[in-house]
């Protein structure tokens, strides 16, 4: 398959750059791939589309402020991005400067915070803090928001890019379809008899980075880290003998399941997936999901066509260009529904 399978224009003015003052206000637009058929929606209703008994997968990774404004010791600006924390006190990282810092050199940042450069690869640099690096992001970072929001954090980001249920830090990238739940709403789902579990996978900045080749075949995947508990597997069992469905909340979600059950049974996984679900896929796992809308021709969007099918996720996408839904982290959703999975 080409990379321009996946292309699609969207005006500039449907890209949302600020969340709703209400999360499950956002819009939904509900898919069934086998009928055919699209329904216009909010999130706030999503218990209607879904029957007691079905499974419901968050991912429950929290965001950290990963971004970080310093200097060298020449005096030369320098901005941290953190890719991936190692420990207490290290991490990989991307840092952007006019001339990239050697390894032994010093970054220094606010508040005697400072981080010797230790090895670099052909992407990463990995860096020692001479403090914890929680405390530092807690206190200096900045919230990585997406690069084609175009604009700097601000307070809001500090909840608005965080879901309500973000427990384990480690993101930076929001699990973006997670965030239209709010208190309310995960309270009526359980009521209607809706389980719900809860995987780990901390997204990285790689979740950004285009796809560079003309066969996306041929695209290497970004690794990130994730966590499959055995409940969770307990669980997804225990729903498939009741005749339940699996939802995945968001596309990390789904890497997260179908990464655990590549072996053909879900199992409990803790590690690193480099998996890449583009259309003739077989999923594993996943019955539906929920997901927002993605950039064109991203690794996302493609997941999202390997469920949905490539021609009706085009004309679903062209239908929420035509009634200007609102796009990528802070924009509406859609729920897909599928038998066929």
């Amino acid at each position: 398959m080409h990379l321009s399978d996946f292309f699609y224009e969207l005006p500039e003015t449907l890209i949302a750059h600020y969340p709703l003052a209400e999360r499950s206000a956002s819009r939904l637009l509900v898919l069934d791939p086998r009928l055919e058929t699209i329904q216009h929606s909010a999130c706030r209703y999503l218990p209607e589309f879904l029957r007691p008994g079905d499974l419901l997968v968050f991912n429950d990774t929290r965001v950290i402020p990963a971004r970080l404004l310093g200097c060298k010791l020449s005096g030369g600006k320098i901005e941290v991005l953190i890719e991936r924390l190692v420990g207490d006190y290290q991490a990989w990282v991307h840092v952007r400067a006019s001339k990239a810092p050697k390894v032994n050199s010093l970054l220094v940042f606010d508040q005697g915070v400072n981080a010797q450069v230790q090895e670099k690869n052909a992407t990463l640099t990995l860096i020692t803090f001479n403090q914890p690096v929680i405390s530092v992001l807690d206190r200096l970072g900045h919230m990585p928001l997406p690069p084609y929001l175009k604009r700097p954090d601000e307070n809001l980001d500090r909840t608005g890019y965080q879901t309500v249920y973000a427990d384990k830090p480690g993101a930076v990238a929001a699990p973006t379809a997670g965030l239209h739940f709010d208190k309310p709403l995960l309270d009526r789902l359980q009521e209607q008899g809706i389980e719900l579990a809860y995987i780990t996978l901390h997204v990285g900045a790689g979740t950004f980075q285009p796809v560079r080749v003309d066969h996306i075949e041929n695209h290497q995947m970004h690794a990130e880290y994730l966590e499959v508990s055995d409940l969770v597997c307990q669980q997804i069992k225990a729903t498939k003998a009741r005749g339940g469905r699996i939802v995945a909340v968001g596309t990390t979600s789904v890497r997260a399941l179908e990464t655990a059950a590549s072996s053909g049974d879900i199992q409990p996984f803790y590690g690193e997936t480099k998996i890449f679900i583009y259309p003739g896929y077989e999923f594993r796992v996943v019955d539906a999901m929920m997901t927002n809308f993605h950039l064109s021709e991203s690794t996302l969007l493609m997941l999202v066509s390997a469920f949905a099918g490539l021609k009706f996720t085009q004309h679903a996408y062209q239908i929420a260009i035509r009634e200007r839904y609102r796009f990528y982290s802070y924009g509406d959703s859609m729920l897909i529904l599928s038998t066929d999975h």
